[in-house]
């Protein structure tokens, strides 16, 4: 079956029943929800009038989505401020602006998605959110413990940094540890009072 160019028709019909012209088949707002996921482009047509009404049904989408799903994408605060552009001079603005952050949007998404699949190779458990969420949380873990040993090595109160490596280290928050640092404070302070007096 040859696929036309441009997208496909979908017809509104009175009864508020859709109609998909390219598969011939009746459609619900989730189906168009699915094709617009999928990538695929179509323009809503009153059946009557033949008006174009592609604007108002996705909206719909949008509503509907909204109120079933509980996690909503618009916030509050996001709609009231898009409520108070109706009928500003920024009007003419607004779509162009928020067309232009989507894209961005979907960009860094798309590099980040091909940055995972680099690093991941393409393997098909990486098609699995569950598995790369958890690589980037154990990255970040063992990160974070390759940062807290380098500012312990860098700082000048470094704990466990005996001179006998066959004493056994000692856990942070101890209270050898604690004395430690009393005594190389009470240090620091003998030799700042003897460089004020």
């Amino acid at each position: 079956m040859a696929k036309n160019s441009g997208p496909v028709t979908i017809k509104k019909y009175a009864n508020r029943r859709l109609y998909n012209t390219g598969t011939s088949t009746y459609v619900t707002l989730d189906d168009l929800a699915v094709m617009v996921k999928k990538g695929e482009d179509f323009a809503v047509l009153d059946a009557k009038s033949g008006d174009d009404i592609t604007h108002s049904v996705l909206t719909q989408i949008i509503f509907e989505q909204e109120s079933k799903t509980g996690n909503t994408l618009l916030p509050v605060s996001f709609l009231r401020q898009l409520i108070s552009y109706y009928g500003d001079q920024l009007q003419m603005v607004v779509p162009s602006y928020l067309e232009h952050s989507m894209s961005a949007l979907t960009e860094q998404q798309e590099q980040m998605r091909a940055q995972l699949t680099k690093s991941m190779g393409e393997n098909p458990m990486a098609r699995n959110m569950q598995l790369p969420m958890q690589l980037v949380e154990d990255q970040v873990r063992r990160n974070t413990e390759m940062f807290q040993k380098a500012m312990q090595m860098f700082s000048p109160f470094t704990l466990g940094h005996s001179a006998d490596p066959d004493k056994t280290e000692t856990k942070p928050g101890s209270t050898k540890d604690i004395e430690d640092l009393k005594a190389e404070l009470k240090s620091l302070q003998d030799k700042i009072n003897s460089i004020d007096s």
